[in-house]
């Protein structure tokens, strides 16, 4: 047992270690406060019915009317019954946040590196190198919490892959369950599908090793365990994963039925995203120096460049006071990038890209070609319509890769893969396996590389580039050139302050290889100098963009929105219907309305596809026949400053009967007829819909018909209605049909969808009543399946872990 311990005590040590650097550098969770992050606010705006329902009914609802018209909640923090992985998740995370998921990095890529035998103390060096990378900071600084979860099981699973490779059958297959389940449980299937593909690219490493080594059938039987522990991982998340995979065909990363963009021209028809929406954040080819020095290409979209800058100078020569010259230094358009946004530049860090170059002639084997291979295949695609052959090959052609966005962030695969590669720098340099004579001359090919061409931008950068931005006109038709040219001159100032700052980095670690090499240095103490190195050259950079100014109280980010006086007398109204925010503060704030009412936008990604293309045809053009029909009882309206509601008397109610239909034959013709359509008095839907249901052409509606709401909740809606005559209700409700189920008088009817978003349905004559109910089928399916695989996962780790102690006493 003492022995055993004596093993673990390093590792505990380090754990401990990871614990206190996490909460030190997030030092404001010790006081209570929170970190201040967009997307969150955002989020709560979205969430809030949902939670708000679960808390006063003790029921979760798989459905809000808080946003976008009514969507589905899997996208919006669901929880789901058997989720026992998503508890196990909850219990990893047991710091405040952010300062868990900081965490999480240090110890899954530990977790990494030990697989991969190397020892504790470079295991942890890497894990620094790994965890403070700026863009992992970065990201939680905004909010990205999903990413930063996702990528945070990134080199877990790999660990668990490399153990069973290693022929550590059981440990790995284990890990690898686990760790994937981790994976997805984060609920981020774009990270979630980068680790896959640098899993292929290793996988491709490992068979080809394997043929040369004459061990395929070890290969295949590693795979073959790799993909049973893939399956039991996707039935522990069985339920978020179907219900995804349900809703994503109905989302705006489905497939449109349009054919026509809002202006009537051809659109590209696709399976998933435009092409340009996919390639929006592109990464600039020359940006790749970023990764290297932090602010070659100006830093941010805001950067404070202080009371000692050119810019600050040029604001005082507009006429400006020192006071507002110097806030407006303190957000200077630095960044000459061809990005639209960039919140700070995605800095790998100088050190460990040095120890990285170093690698490369260090390490041998498969090991250096699936993380060189991983590198420049994340490099190449985050630079997206910039390196356009490669982009179209992938959207056209590799299933799933045209379901995502902002090509930039796979970078996050060679943020992974070049600390491993440099950790390994390390090792080689430490054991005997190259002689002193080859690692002389890998320090000097690796410092010619990296130093020389730190000094050939710091030499030459004036005629290298030209510093100037695409933003830069609108700054010269607002301050003339005289401004632009001093903002050009800063940029300059940061390109050469950084640069010397990198040239000084990598001189330092190579000097520090150089002292080891001639035995003046320990193994102990170069690893001690390297982890102050890292610590400086990353912490420095992240600290300039997420710090404790990014906190503030708890209260404020738990309920960060605070009803105004048009909220206030809106609220007043207990019926159902929806908001229409036009205020500045409204727009400007997507998620603000969802928390109080019922609105018609919101924040999200994945927004129900045919409503987002509502918005985009008619909504935003302000179409109040569409807009009404949404039954929009209120508008918040802003004039002056001043913020008040408007009562929209015109909207069309919760449900009506219509006297006509209107038969079209595509999608394209049932959003464009919306244009002129009267919505009170007439429906448009497509043939086959007509067909399918029966319906008529024309229906007889006197002024006894009526229907009237008499019961609302988020998944469940209770409507009587009255009419002499058979009769087509029209709902102004979001259609859903994998989900909501129409009943009358209890029994379970079809309904269909009209005016190309909304629920319609056809009630015989006299008195009844109408139930919409949300059934999610999917979540009842995939509750079981999960219960399933937890149950069998279970039963395999006490037979694995039975089999690995009775194989450890012998």
């Amino acid at each position: 047992m003492s022995f055993s311990f004596k093993r673990l005590l390093p590792h505990i040590l380090v754990l401990i270690g990871f614990v206190v650097l996490s909460l030190a550098y997030f030092s404001p969770v010790l006081q209570g406060k929170k970190i201040n992050q967009s997307d969150i606010m955002h989020y709560i705006g979205m969430a809030q019915q949902q939670k708000e329902f679960a808390k006063s009914s003790g029921e979760e609802t798989y459905w809000t009317n808080s946003a976008f018209g009514g969507m589905p909640t899997y996208q919006l923090g669901a929880k789901y019954p058997h989720n026992y992985i998503k508890k196990l998740d909850l219990s990893l995370r047991f710091l405040p946040r952010p300062a868990d998921y900081l965490f999480l990095y240090f110890i899954g890529f530990y977790i990494l590196l030990l697989s991969l035998k190397v020892d504790f103390k470079l295991a942890a060096l890497g894990s620094l190198a790994f965890g403070f990378s700026t863009y992992m900071i970065i990201i939680l600084g905004v909010g990205h919490n999903a990413k930063a979860h996702a990528i945070a099981y990134m080199p877990l699973v790999l660990a668990g892959i490399i153990l069973t490779f290693r022929k550590k059958y059981i440990v790995g297959f284990l890990l690898t369950t686990v760790a994937l389940g981790l994976e997805i449980v984060a609920n981020h299937f774009q990270m979630t599908y980068y680790l896959m593909l640098l899993v292929i690219v290793l996988g491709i490493a490992y068979l080809i090793d394997a043929y040369r080594k004459k061990l395929v059938p070890h290969f295949f039987k590693s795979v073959g365990l790799l993909s049973i522990a893939a399956i039991l991982a996707v039935g522990l998340n069985a339920t978020n994963i179907m219900a995804t995979q349900e809703y994503v065909k109905e989302s705006s990363r489905g497939q449109s039925d349009l054919t026509i963009n809002v202006d009537g021209s051809p659109k590209e028809v696709t399976s998933g995203l435009s092409r340009d929406y996919i390639t929006e954040y592109s990464y600039g080819i020359l940006e790749t120096f970023n990764l290297y020095i932090p602010k070659f290409m100006g830093g941010g979209n805001r950067e404070d460049v202080g009371k000692d800058s050119e810019t600050y100078k040029a604001y005082i020569n507009l006429g400006a006071s020192p006071i507002e010259a110097l806030d407006a230094s303190r957000n200077a358009p630095m960044y000459w990038g061809d990005q639209t946004i960039v919140e700070a530049p995605a800095y790998v860090g100088a050190v460990i890209i040095f120890l990285f170059v170093l690698g490369l002639f260090l390490v041998k084997g498969r090991l250096k070609w699936w993380l060189v291979g991983g590198t420049i295949l994340s490099l190449l695609l985050s630079y997206g319509k910039n390196f356009g052959f490669l982009t179209d090959l992938f959207i056209d052609y590799i299933p799933l890769y045209n379901k995502f966005r902002a090509v930039s962030s796979i970078q996050v695969i060679l943020e992974l893969c070049i600390p491993v590669l440099g950790i390994f720098a390390l090792v080689r340099l430490f054991n005997d396996f190259e002689k002193d004579e080859e690692k002389f001359k890998a320090l000097k090919h690796s410092v010619a590389i990296t130093a020389g061409l730190a000094l050939i931008f710091l030499v030459f950068k004036s005629t290298l580039f030209d510093f100037e931005s695409f933003r830069d006109d609108q700054y010269i038709q607002a301050y003339g050139q005289p401004f632009i040219d001093a903002i050009i001159e800063d940029r300059k100032s940061l390109m050469s302050a950084d640069t010397l700052r990198t040239l000084i980095l990598v001189l330092l670690s190579a000097g520090t290889i150089y002292l080891f090499l001639k035995k003046k240095l320990s193994e102990k103490l170069v690893v001690i100098v390297f982890a102050v190195l890292l610590l400086f050259d990353l912490v420095s950079v992240d600290k300039e963009y997420v710090n404790n100014d990014n906190f503030v109280s708890a209260i404020k980010v738990d309920k960060p929105y605070q009803a105004n006086s048009a909220d206030k007398e809106i609220l007043k109204d207990k019926g159902h219907y929806r908001v229409l925010d036009m205020s500045s503060e409204g727009q400007g704030k997507p998620g603000r309305a969802a928390y109080f009412h019922n609105s018609l936008f919101g924040y999200s990604a994945a927004r129900m596809g045919r409503y987002n293309e509502l918005l985009d045809f008619h909504v935003y053009k302000n179409n109040m026949n569409v807009i009404n029909m949404l039954n929009t009882k209120y508008i918040i309206a802003e004039e002056q400053g001043q913020i008040f509601p408007y009562t929209n008397t015109d909207a069309n109610g919760n449900a009506w009967f219509v006297s006509n239909t209107k038969v079209v034959n595509t999608a394209n013709d049932e959003i464009v007829a919306l244009d002129s359509l009267n919505t009170k008095t007439t429906a448009v839907l497509i043939q086959s819909v007509f067909s399918e249901n029966a319906l008529k052409s024309a229906y007889q509606v006197d002024s006894t018909a009526s229907i009237q709401l008499k019961e609302h909740k988020p998944n469940y809606l209770k409507y009587e209605s009255t009419n002499p005559s058979d009769g087509l209700a029209v709902f102004s409700e979001n259609y859903y049909k994998q989900g909501w189920n129409a009943y009358i008088d209890g029994k379970l009817v079809p309904h269909l969808r009209v005016n190309y978003v909304l629920r319609a349905l056809e009630i015989p004559q006299g008195k009844h009543t109408i139930e919409f109910k949300f059934e999610a089928q999917v979540v009842k399916t995939g509750s079981k399946v999960a219960l399933a695989s937890s149950v069998i996962f279970g039963i395999l780790l006490l037979v694995g872990l039975f089999f690995e102690v009775k194989n450890s006493r012998t």
